[in-house]
């Protein structure tokens, strides 16, 4: 049997850093979305993402098939982004007017989690640069890339701005870092610190969650990986704990390319990375429910999706999904709590795309 006390003492027996360590996380702003993000890697290429969509207050999502071939508008006025989408995509919205979550049909996944010390360059109206809003900041990758090495290649020259603002009908600016990860079991990370764009590019980038910068969150990981997590683990709804708590689980969860275990264990993990739905602690409001949970089987092109308000998890297959350019936008409605089983590509229904969020 395992003695706790000596465990514990031989693992912390610097007490001056160990509590500055926890000071470190006391201390780390956090806000009212507070999301988790993770990447699978089994064997025969099985490539698989999860994440978790918390949030203080209800946040209608639905999903939305958006073919290849859209023009699109980066909504930051006349110096606005312009494009036309080289691949079709599934994706998640929030209130209708950004897209948080998704996977293109080649494979690539785009996910924008909350990150309070975000802070954008000045973007001038009347400049010369192009201004790309901040709710089509994902979009804009899963319409142009492929693997993330083309779009950190293409994102790292900066031929735009992303532009923030407040979300609308609130007092709360918009602050989010991306991820993204491909078939290939390749990772970036995207964040905007003292208005200079940072990219973390590195296969090994598995997980994140919120506050701190990602840069610090690696540095808080190399200080738990050297403390067995079947010992200890932290254990609160904090992004630093749940990311810890992540990387672990990602490193003992089976490794099979069996897609019902793969998928299951996935599940399985982000659940725990999860906060409880009603979740209301008035001292510290920044402690968010999890709204809706996204996995994505980028090896079978597969996007699973579950809500806590519906008993069901139910899926789509993007390679059943009509991308063709000309072809008709869809949305499968869940704003009002409507229960799906299996596969639901037959209730998607013709709609008129959803504008972007901007400036006005």
């Amino acid at each position: 049997m395992i003695n706790f006390t000596q465990t514990a003492f031989r693992f912390f027996n610097n007490t001056r850093c160990f509590f500055a360590f926890f000071l470190l996380i006391s201390l780390t702003p956090e806000t009212i979305k507070a999301c988790t993000r993770l990447v699978y890697k089994g064997p025969n290429n099985t490539i698989i993402t999860a994440r978790s969509m918390d949030w203080k207050d209800e946040i209608p999502a639905n999903l939305w098939i958006f073919p290849r071939g859209m023009e699109r508008n980066g909504e930051a006025g006349k110096n606005s982004l312009f494009w036309k989408s080289k691949y079709g995509s599934l994706i998640t919205s929030a209130y209708d007017i950004s897209t948080t979550d998704g996977m293109n049909e080649k494979g690539l996944v785009a996910n924008v989690l909350w990150l309070v010390e975000s802070k954008y360059p000045s973007y001038d109206w009347n400049g010369k640069q192009k201004g790309l809003a901040i709710s089509a900041w994902a979009q804009y990758v899963l319409d142009n890339f492929a693997t993330v090495s083309e779009a950190v290649s293409d994102l790292s020259k900066e031929r735009f701005v992303v532009v923030s603002d407040f979300i609308p009908g609130t007092d709360k600016f918009t602050t989010l870092h991306l991820s993204i990860s491909d078939i290939y079991g390749d990772n970036a990370i995207f964040e905007y610190i003292n208005g200079k764009l940072i990219i973390h590019h590195d296969p090994t980038y598995t997980v994140m969650t919120n506050s701190p910068i990602f840069e610090e969150q690696l540095a808080l990981h190399n200080y738990w990986k050297n403390i067995p997590g079947n010992i200890m683990l932290p254990g609160t709804n904090r992004a630093a704990d749940r990311f810890t708590r992540a990387k672990y689980y990602l490193s003992v969860i089976p490794q099979t390319d069996d897609t019902r275990i793969a998928v299951g264990s996935v599940f399985s993990l982000i659940r725990n990375c999860s906060v409880p739905f009603g979740i209301a602690t008035p001292e510290e409001p920044n402690i968010s429910s999890t709204r809706w949970r996204s996995v994505s089987d980028q090896k079978n092109r597969v996007y699973y999706f579950e809500t806590v308000l519906t008993p069901n998890t139910f899926w789509v297959d993007l390679k059943k999904i009509d991308f063709r350019e000309k072809a008709t936008v869809k949305k499968l409605s869940l704003e009002n709590q409507e229960t799906y089983s299996g596969d639901t590509l037959k209730h998607f229904k013709n709609a008129k795309p959803f504008v972007f969020a901007g400036l006005n």
